[in-house]
């Protein structure tokens, strides 16, 4: 799996992670549209921790500027 995410774009999303997950927790976001943040808060964490999003390999969008070594 090449990472396919670049610095700045790990970043942006790890801000949007903590800012739906601050909106579930404080109750300013609740019901289903707060667990539907939740769930986009912990899969931005997890994509931005490995540097992988699957949908930008569907797509061939590629962020990372730097090219991995085979």
């Amino acid at each position: 799996m090449k990472k396919n995410m670049g610095s700045t774009d790990k970043t942006i999303r790890l801000l949007l992670a903590a800012v739906f997950a601050v909106l579930f927790f404080t109750g300013i976001v609740s019901g289903v549209l707060g667990y539907i943040l939740l769930a986009l808060a912990a899969i931005f964490a997890l994509t931005s921790v490995v540097g992988f999003c699957p949908l930008y390999a569907l797509v061939g969008l590629n962020t990372n500027p730097v090219e991995e070594r085979k």
